[in-house]
């Protein structure tokens, strides 16, 4: 990461604009008064308040409107838009296995502890509705890595439910970085018939764990699935690694 710059005169008035949208309350379809937008309020060139505008509809905060009844407009970025942008960052430089799993071991106990004994009958129907995907055998190897990505949606699912959004935030792009990776597509797409019934026991004894308000029990079965996730996934890795290394057999 580089250090961060002096801001430039449009990212100044770029942060001005979005402070008086969260002060004056603004929602998603207001459209951004066209006083605050002059060049004499805003001391600066049309120039310069044109290139504002423009880094805050890249960021996804305005869309702009041309015609009769245009001009700026506030939009609300998705979380999915959002993950998108930030997994840019590490197009050209991805995170490792290791690197993913570090932060899931430390994050996805907390989370499972602060949802024992809070959650209501629709939160549980969410999460069966996902283990439905992958409790019977696949047919195809296509329909095994669909349920392989299930498993994983069962966690991004949980991370929903979490009242701290940063956290919820954290975890599903965690989860995504791991759909990402090539080498982890790559493990999913290898046949293990016997990953699918130890992911639908573990995911019934945790469900009875956050059912019974069993915080701490929670917990620990998310850190022992969390380690063992971490190791099967770079012995995996390793493997690939040694087979690509190695090259095909003559």
């Amino acid at each position: 990461m580089a250090p961060v710059r002096q801001q430039k005169r449009s990212d100044r008035i770029a942060a001005r604009i979005r402070d008086l949208i969260v002060a004056r309350g603004l929602k998603p379809g207001d459209r951004i008064p066209q006083d605050w937008l002059a060049e004499q309020e805003l001391k600066a060139s049309k120039g310069t308040v044109r290139e504002a505008m423009k880094a805050l509809e890249t960021q996804g905060l305005i869309k702009s409107r041309t015609g009769p009844g245009g001009g700026a407009f506030v939009t609300a970025l998705s979380g999915e838009q959002a993950m998108g942008l930030l997994g840019n960052l590490f197009l050209f430089n991805q995170p490792t296995i290791s690197d993913i799993y570090t932060l899931r071991k430390l994050l996805e106990p907390e989370l499972v502890a602060g949802l024992a004994g809070r959650l209501d009958e629709s939160a549980y129907e969410k999460l069966q509705a996902t283990i439905r995907l992958y409790e019977h055998e696949p047919e195809t190897a296509e329909e095994e890595f669909a349920q392989r990505v299930a498993e994983l949606d069962f966690h991004s699912v949980l991370a929903s439910l979490s009242d701290n959004l940063i956290l919820g935030f954290v975890l599903v792009f965690l989860h995504r970085l791991l759909r990402d990776l090539a080498v982890c597509r790559a493990i999913y797409s290898t046949p293990n018939p016997g990953l699918r019934e130890t992911a639908l026991s573990y995911q019934v004894r945790l469900i009875r764990h956050l059912k019974s308000g069993d915080g701490e029990a929670a917990r620990a079965l998310m850190r022992e699935h969390m380690e063992e996730a971490e190791s099967y996934m770079l012995d995996r890795a390793e493997v690939r690694r040694r087979h690509s290394a190695d090259g095909p057999a003559r």
